[in-house]
C-alpha cells in the first residue's frame, strides 16, 4: 500500500506531510486550485483571534483553565442573564448557572482540601514512611 503525501515543500526544505486530496497532488493548504479560499480563512482566523482578545480583555476572562476561570465565566453569564428582562427562560437560565456555580464552588473546595492534605502528606508520601 503506497502512501501518498503533499508534494509541497515547506520553509524549511521539508516535505508537508498532509495527504494530498483525492484528485490532486497536494493538500488542501498547498493547492494553487484553492489558495484563495485558503487565504480568506487565514484572514478570518486572525479577525477571530483579535476578536476574542478584545472579548477576553473586556471581560477579564482568561480561559477555563482553572477553576477560578470557571467562576469568572459563570459570574459573566449570571450578570450578562441578569440584565435580560424577566421571563421564564431568564430564571430557568438563572436557576441552571446556579447550579453549575454549586457544583464550581464544590469542585474548588476539594481542590483545596487536597492541595492541603499533598502539603502537608507530600513529604511522606514520597519518602514512603507512614505513620
Amino acid at each position: 500500500m503506497v502512501i501518498r503525501v503533499c508534494k509541497a515543500l515547506k520553509e524549511d526544505g521539508s516535505r508537508c506531510q498532509a495527504a494530498p486530496l483525492l484528485d490532486g497532488d497536494f493538500c488542501l493548504m498547498h493547492s494553487p486550485e484553492h489558495a484563495d479560499e485558503v487565504a480568506e480563512a487565514r484572514r478570518l482566523g486572525g479577525l477571530r483571534r483579535r476578536r476574542e482578545k478584545a472579548v477576553s480583555g473586556a471581560y477579564d476572562f482568561e480561559g477555563l483553565g482553572d477553576v477560578g476561570q470557571v467562576r469568572r465565566l459563570l459570574e459573566i453569564a449570571v450578570l450578562d442573564t441578569l440584565s435580560l428582562e424577566n421571563s421564564v427562560a431568564r430564571s430557568r437560565t438563572l436557576a441552571y448557572l446556579a447550579q453549575v456555580a454549586l457544583k464550581t464552588l464544590e469542585v474548588g473546595e476539594f481542590e483545596e482540601r487536597l492541595e492541603a492534605l499533598e502539603a502537608t502528606m507530600g513529604p511522606r508520601l514520597r519518602t514512603g514512611r507512614r505513620r
